[in-house]
């Protein structure tokens, strides 16, 4: 019966992949499931064994959530915002002028590679206060001590953590933008050129609003990622506010064990942000994926 809408080789991928799909299901809904439940209270270890929405009324009324909200959000839309521009204007310059170099594409593909903990090294050597440049400029005589330096880590404008975020996510958004854009510049984008289109009309009415569902794709692929980061914002965020994956962090690892729930209400938070915004793009993609067929 089930063979009339699922064909066998379709049938059986599924079964290939179900061991593991059940593994990734059972971990993660069954944490998210535990999660959801603390958050609501319940936490029989300490004697919690009542369901109330108080600890969600708490997180609301508490002043630090709306700066942990804030400094989250100023994070992750300006970290993502620039490495969605720069990522899509590096694609196309990679269309453009070095399609078949292999060089350009592995010094691009590198970031990828590099864990978050040793770009924040990496970065913290080069542009803190007592880091390579500063030392440099003092040695020049531009400033007179490294405590001269603009100070970009453990700040409120989190000017380290974004830079971090843009270096990382940038390369990410050019390989799946990249992609898209070159099948379109190899069929759409020499059809219009041989219509007398201009290069910029070439790209401004084929290939980039061709290229917007991908484009969409990778903004909120790294704006998720980007939201609820922990590494990063724990390492070198401002001492206040935090960021609400560390502020979630920090209640989970108090030793009063009757913080468990507020962490859990935060986690729920930070998972109906992320929830919205693939329903968001989920509706951008049927809608140019409907203007575009």
């Amino acid at each position: 019966m089930l063979s009339k809408f699922v064909s066998r080789d379709t049938l059986k991928g599924y079964l290939y992949l179900a061991p593991a799909l059940a593994v990734i299901l059972f971990f993660f809904l069954g944490g998210f499931l535990i999660a959801f439940v603390q958050s609501l209270g319940y936490f029989p270890v300490i004697g919690m064994e009542e369901f109330t929405l108080k600890y969600y009324k708490e997180v609301f009324q508490n002043p630090e959530f709306l700066e942990s909200l804030q400094y989250t959000l100023h994070i992750s839309f300006i970290s993502t915002a620039i490495a969605t521009v720069f990522g899509t204007a590096l694609a196309y310059f990679f269309l453009k002028t070095t399609p078949h170099n292999p060089l350009f594409h592995f010094i691009h593909k590198v970031p990828i590679a590099v864990p978050h903990l040793v770009a924040a090294l990496m970065i913290v050597f080069i542009l803190s206060q007592g880091g390579i440049i500063s030392r440099l400029f003092v040695k020049v005589g531009w400033i007179t001590e490294t405590a001269d330096f603009p100070a970009i880590f453990y700040t409120q404008n989190a000017i380290g953590i974004i830079l971090i975020y843009i270096w990382k996510e940038v390369p990410f958004v050019t390989l799946m933008v990249y992609t898209v854009m070159k099948n379109i510049h190899t069929k759409l984008g020499e059809a219009a050129a041989t219509l007398k289109a201009s290069q910029l009309q070439v790209f401004c009415h084929v290939i980039l609003p061709l290229s917007m569902p991908s484009i969409v794709s990778a903004s909120a692929i790294i704006f998720a990622f980007s939201f609820g980061a922990f590494e990063i914002p724990f390492l070198l965020g401002a001492t206040y506010p935090k960021t609400l994956p560390v502020w979630a962090y920090l209640n989970f690892i108090s030793v009063d064990l009757s913080a468990r729930p507020l962490a859990m209400v935060i986690n729920m938070l930070v998972s109906l942000v992320c929830t919205v915004l693939i329903f968001i793009y989920y509706l951008s993609m049927r809608k140019y994926l409907r203007k575009w067929s």
